[in-house]
């Protein structure tokens, strides 16, 4: 049997930990899948949301290191992708070991991040909801429904603000692979995935699933399986894994 390793799983825009709550039936013992609950959401509905992405990653990664005591890796989709890029540095300047992996899903390189400027001013709600219906992957249910929509809307404006006013900036490259995952529909273009290599002094690869921007909804078996196989390969401080 493989040795245990910690999937940290940070959500996309608008969404709480539940969007991964099925993984967890998905997977392997051997990989425990923990969704990181952003401020403002789920059971930290209380507290205030966040517009900074550096203060947000800092704060993640502190509240990690009192835990992290085992081989883990790092997954988002979406804003989740640039922040579990900016938490993996986070945690690497509190003297954390580097993850086994880093998984960005749908989400540009943080050099490549030109088309997400317009997001930097706050949006209105008619514009929350027409980026919402142009992204696809939210149930239409969800349009109809104007209490879901009073608790959803502040939390994407917060969201969008995150990637907009985000600015990237050169440091030293990360220790770990980095796994690019894109959809073959999606607007985020494939140049803008394979820049990902550029912030890795590891492994890289990139894969190119059907679907749109939620790809990871249509496709979540092969990503799954897909990434089983990199955190198998990977192996570097795991026990030998299963045959």
């Amino acid at each position: 049997m493989p040795g245990r390793l910690h999937l940290y799983c940070l959500p996309y825009s608008g969404a709480s930990a539940m969007a991964y709550a099925r993984w967890r039936r998905s997977l392997p013992a051997w990989v425990e899948v923990l969704p990181l609950e952003l401020p403002g959401r789920g059971r930290r509905f209380n507290e205030p949301l966040q517009t900074d992405m550096q203060a947000l990653a800092n704060q993640l990664a502190a509240e990690l290191s009192e835990s992290l005591r085992q081989p883990y890796a790092l997954f988002g989709h979406s804003l989740g992708g640039l922040l579990a890029f900016e938490l993996a540095h986070a945690l690497r300047q509190l003297g954390m070991p580097a993850p086994q992996a880093l998984f960005a899903s749908a989400a540009p390189a943080p050099s490549r991040r030109e088309t997400h400027l317009e997001l930097a001013q706050e949006q209105s709600d008619e514009q929350l909801l027409l980026r919402l219906r142009s992204l696809g992957g939210t149930p239409a249910a969800v349009f109809d429904d104007a209490e879901m929509l009073s608790l959803t809307l502040p939390v994407l404006r917060a969201d969008f603000l995150l990637c907009g006013r985000y600015r990237y900036y050169r440091r030293a490259l990360l220790g770990c692979p980095i796994h690019v995952l894109g959809g073959k529909a999606d607007r985020v273009s494939v140049d803008a995935l394979a820049a990902w290599q550029d912030e890795t002094a590891d492994d890289f690869s990139l894969e190119m699933f059907e679907g749109d921007h939620f790809f990871i909804n249509a496709c979540e078996q092969q990503l799954l399986e897909y990434m089983l196989g990199k955190l198998r390969d990977s192996g570097r401080d795991l026990q030998a894994i299963e045959a």
